[in-house]
C-alpha cells in the first residue's frame, strides 16, 4: 500500500515538475531566449487560459456542480492565509518589500497547477475550476492594492482614488477572469457549442498547462537574490507548508474529499504564480524577492506536494 500510494503521489506531481525542468533546460540551450519566454507567458495568460477555464466551465451542467459552500470555503481561507502573510511581512520585512513578501506568501499558481494537478489526477474536472472562482478575484484585489500601498514609487500608485480605480481595472480586465465569467454564463445559459468551436477551444485549451509550466522553468534565474535567502524561505515555508497545516485539517473536517480536497491542497500548497514578478515590476518593486520566491517554491514544491498528496492518499481523503 505504501508503495502504491508513493507511486500514485509522483505520477501526479512529477510530470508537472519535469515540464519546469524540460523549460530551464530549453532556456539553457538557448531555445528560448528571455523575450520568447515573455511573450509566451503573456499568451498563456491573456489567450490560452482563459481558453481553458472557457472549456472546463462551459461544457459543464454548472447547475449540477456548483457547490457554494466549497467557493465560499476557498474565499475565506484565501482571506486568512492573506492575514498571515501580512503578520509574516511586517514582522519580517522592511519598507516597500513588504508588499512583495505579502504577495510571495500567499499567490498561488492556482489558474496553471491547479488544473494540471487535477486534471492529472481525475482526467477532466470542474473543482479546480470553482477554486479559481473562488481565489482568482481576491488574489487580483489584493495584490493590487498591497503592491500600490507599498510601492516604491508613488508617483505611479498615485491616490487612494487612482488604487481603487487599478484594483478595479486589473479585475475586470483580467483576462482568467473574463474567461470564468464567460463560461460560467455560457453553461448557465445552456449555450449549444457548435463542433467547430469546440474543437477550437479545446486545442487552446490543451496548450495552456504545459506551455505554462515550460514558460515557468524557462524563467528561472539562481544567482539573483543573493541575501534575501532567509525572508524568502521563510515565505516559502509558509506557502507550501503552514497553510497546509493549518486549513487542510479543516477542509477534511468540513467534509471535502477527492477532487474537492485536491483543488483545496493545490490552492494551499502549489507555487507561487510567476505572474507575481510582472505585477510586482509594474508597481515599481525590484522584484528581487519575488522572483526568487517564485524559483525556490516551484522547486520545493515538487517534493511538498508530493508529500502532502501522498499523506492524503493513505488516509484515504482520495
Amino acid at each position: 500500500m505504501f508503495l502504491k500510494n508513493l507511486i500514485f503521489s509522483l505520477n501526479a506531481t512529477v510530470p508537472v515538475f519535469l515540464m519546469m525542468v524540460f523549460g530551464w533546460f530549453v532556456h539553457r540551450i538557448k531555445l528560448l531566449d528571455d523575450n520568447a519566454t515573455a511573450q509566451i507567458n503573456r499568451f498563456v495568460f491573456r489567450a490560452l487560459l482563459p481558453a481553458l477555464l472557457f472549456m472546463d466551465l462551459s461544457t459543464a451542467d454548472f447547475r449540477s456542480v456548483w457547490d457554494g459552500g466549497f467557493v465560499l470555503f476557498c474565499m475565506c481561507v484565501t482571506l486568512l492565509s492573506v492575514g498571515i502573510a501580512v503578520i509574516y511581512a511586517l514582522i519580517v520585512g522592511k519598507g516597500a518589500e513588504r508588499g512583495e513578501i505579502v504577495q510571495a506568501s500567499y499567490r498561488s499558481s492556482a489558474a496553471i497547477l491547479g488544473i494540471a494537478f487535477v486534471n492529472n489526477i481525475y482526467g477532466h474536472s470542474t473543482m479546480a475550476a470553482l477554486m479559481i472562482v473562488g481565489t482568482v478575484p481576491l488574489y487580483n484585489i489584493i495584490a493590487v492594492t498591497t503592491l500600490a500601498v507599498t510601492s516604491p514609487d508613488k508617483e505611479k500608485t498615485g491616490s487612494k482614488g487612482a488604487i481603487a480605480l487599478n484594483t478595479l481595472k486589473s479585475i475586470v480586465t483580467n483576462p482568467i477572469i473574463i474567461g470564468i465569467g464567460i463560461g460560467i454564463g455560457w453553461s448557465l445559459l445552456k449555450i449549444p457549442q457548435p463542433v467547430i468551436l469546440s474543437k477550437s477551444v479545446t486545442y487552446l485549451g490543451n496548450m495552456a498547462t504545459p506551455l505554462s509550466l515550460i514558460a515557468l522553468g524557462a524563467s528561472f534565474r539562481f544567482g539573483e537574490a543573493k541575501g534575501k535567502l532567509p525572508v524568502t524561505a521563510g515565505a516559502a515555508f509558509i506557502k507550501l507548508v503552514l497553510f497546509c497545516c493549518i486549513f487542510l485539517p479543516a477542509a477534511v473536517k468540513l467534509g471535502f474529499r477527492g477532487e474537492k480536497l485536491i483543488a483545496i491542497l493545490v490552492m494551499l500548497g502549489s507555487a507561487t504564480t510567476g505572474s507575481c514578478f510582472v505585477m510586482a515590476k509594474n508597481f515599481g518593486h525590484k522584484g528581487t524577492i519575488t522572483a526568487f520566491a517564485v524559483m525556490l517554491t516551484t522547486l520545493l514544491s515538487a517534493f511538498t506536494l508530493t508529500g502532502w498528496l501522498f499523506l492524503l492518499k493513505t488516509l484515504g481523503y482520495i
